[in-house]
């Protein structure tokens, strides 16, 4: 469809004489297009985001000694999303440590 709206609007250049509203009217359509699809685009990941969001959920949920505090992470205020990133960076950090003396990185939360 786009490719014969295109077609359509070369062939009408010469009878409008190649003018500047000849111009304006295909630069204002693809502009609404390309708007449209934007907000089509964003509409899908945001519920691509939601439904990704949910299943880690219920994996955190179904995880016997998993921190169900994380289920809502993302509703936070920054502040408390920090502290946890710090948390897990302290951890993550504690495990290569660990790794380099031999120890296993393997570990659950307590229950």
């Amino acid at each position: 469809m786009a490719v014969g709206l295109i077609v359509v609007w070369i062939i009408t250049g010469p009878l409008f004489n190649f003018s500047n509203t000849w111009q304006l009217v295909i630069n204002t359509g693809t502009t609404i297009i390309t708007f449209l699809m934007v907000f089509l685009i964003q509409n899908t990941q945001n519920r691509d985001t939601e439904a990704i969001q949910i299943k880690l959920d219920e994996l955190i949920r179904a995880t016997q000694g998993a921190h169900n505090a994380l289920l809502d992470l993302e509703e936070l205020e920054q502040e408390n999303i920090d502290s946890f990133k710090t948390k897990y960076q302290a951890l993550a950090a504690s495990a290569r440590q660990n790794l380099g003396q031999g120890v296993k990185d393997t570990d659950t939360p307590e229950p």
